[in-house]
């Protein structure tokens, strides 16, 4: 059973730092590309609602893999919480990538898809400005959960 756990380990390891990965490749690579296009297509193609649809498509997508690393944190933290191996810290990081990955998925962002779909001068509104900040400061404590129950895990895996 410990030889399962141990290829368990590894595979969470590997599914969150690749999640990490992509959480900051689309706020830091992505959605500046996409809301800079017309620097990097030498005009102004796409409007910059245009440019928000795109960029929701792409946390669309996101999403699966933001509900696969939801189950997969509770699967696995929950199991070692109930083998016996608990830590404070470790528990916290879980919750809160449980909690920050569900408000994402299932509150932010389908309200800014709402919101956009209400047209675009929905999107110009503060409610639609107050919903954005709050899911990219929403993702950003989700990333930060998903490093420390990176850093926790290999912690407890090297010794």
């Amino acid at each position: 059973m410990k030889k399962y756990f141990r290829i368990a380990t590894m595979a969470y390891l590997i599914w969150l730092g690749a999640m990490l990965g992509a959480v900051i490749y689309a706020g830091a690579v992505v959605a500046p590309v996409i809301f800079h296009s017309a620097q990097w297509l030498g005009s102004e193609v796409l409007s910059h609602f245009q440019e928000g649809l795109i960029m929701t498509r792409n946390f669309v997508l996101l999403s699966y893999a933001v509900t696969a690393t939801i189950i997969f944190v509770f699967l696995y933290e929950g199991y070692k919480y109930k083998m016996g191996e608990r830590d404070k810290l470790t528990q916290a990081a879980a919750f809160v990538v449980i909690f920050t990955g569900a408000m994402f998925n299932w509150y932010y962002l389908p309200d800014i898809v709402t919101m956009q779909m209400a047209g675009e001068q929905m999107t110009q509104s503060q409610a639609f400005i107050n919903t954005h900040k709050g899911s990219e400061l929403d993702f950003k404590i989700f990333a930060l959960g998903i490093l420390v129950l990176m850093i926790q895990n290999m912690r407890k895996a090297c010794k």
